[in-house]
């Protein structure tokens, strides 16, 4: 199969029909083998109504739903799951991802041999104050941290290698970063692609600055995993040794001065350096325990389930 298309979405029914047709115009007018999974994050509307009766009429069309609303991330772990195409297109369900950029998207991907292309909407139809300039800024942030020279990490049109999708572990609130964590997995050659942005045709928008807010601390969050979720006693210890060596070095100057610099001046616990010294000296143990908790659950860790499937469509 050529192509696999991933669709995360809640309370979209408007739109899921249009879209659709859309996709498969692209797809039949280039000939593309393909599958479209919708998946349903606990939509309270008619939308699993709607990819049944898509479903019903089409052996392309293959639906995921969710017990309750688990975030947009495990959607796309579930999707990607049963992703079977050489390339996985992702793109969210509100129009305004266009699908006529599909073909280029596989392009690059097959011949020019991209693991990861990104949509970049570099001209857009949101809001200027409360999506546009928090995005910049967002994405500027995004940039310095993770070192991927991407416009647009927050585009939900994408399109990857199978391989990625198989071994890029998104959960929690990470699919901004997919990028970043393809990255971390080896895979190097990321591209991006200007994208043409729709107005929204339908409902309304899911996005609220509280998702700014999470974002920067999943950034901080992916940052550190980057860097030390393997190995955490590598910065906990040595933070750890550096806050007691500095506690050390107190104690040792407070003994040789009571000693013999200063032996009869005031006794060492009425000095400000005693309880500094035994401070830094516990904070730094306390880091050094932090660092083996973190190796011992990072060992003992077994699979959770992260989301609840209450049906599939489609799906052998």
């Amino acid at each position: 199969m050529n192509i696999s298309v991933v669709i995360p979405l809640l309370n979209e029914e408007d739109s899921l029909i249009e879209l659709h047709d859309w996709i498969a115009k692209v797809m039949q007018s280039n000939h593309f083998s393909y599958e479209v999974i919708f998946i349903d994050d606990g939509s309270t509307d008619n939308s699993w109504k709607v990819i049944s009766d898509l479903a019903s009429k089409s052996t392309s069309v293959k639906g995921i739903k969710f017990h309750r609303n688990y975030g947009k991330s495990q959607a796309l772990h579930a999707g990607f799951k049963k992703a079977s195409g050489d390339v996985v297109i992702t793109m969210d369900a509100d129009l305004q991802d266009n699908p006529e950029e599909i073909p280029e998207l596989y392009r690059m991907v097959t011949q020019d041999n991209y693991d990861l292309v990104s949509g970049w909407k570099k001209k857009r139809y949101d809001n200027t104050f409360t999506k546009n300039i928090p995005s910049k800024l967002f994405n500027w942030a995004a940039r310095k941290t993770s070192g991927l020279k991407l416009n647009d990490f927050n585009c939900g049109l994408k399109a990857y290698k199978n391989a990625v999708v198989k071994n890029v572990e998104v959960t929690g609130e990470m699919h901004r970063y997919i990028p970043v964590l393809a990255k971390n997995e080896g895979f190097k050659n990321i591209g991006e692609k200007v994208v043409q942005h729709q107005a929204r045709k339908y409902g309304k928008t899911k996005f609220g600055m509280d998702r700014f807010i999470n974002g920067f601390l999943d950034l901080l969050t992916i940052w550190f995993v980057s860097r030390f979720g393997k190995r955490p006693m590598h910065f906990f210890g040595a933070l750890g040794a550096f806050m007691f060596a500095i506690g050390f070095l107190f104690a040792l100057y407070l003994g040789i001065d009571k000693l013999f610099l200063n032996p009869g001046g005031r006794l060492i616990t009425d000095r400000p350096q005693f309880f500094m010294s035994l401070t830094t000296m516990i904070i730094g143990t306390l880091f050094f325990v932090a660092g083996f908790l973190g190796e011992i659950i990072l060992r003992t860790q077994k699979d959770k389930q992260l989301y609840k499937v209450e049906g599939y469509t489609n799906f052998e």
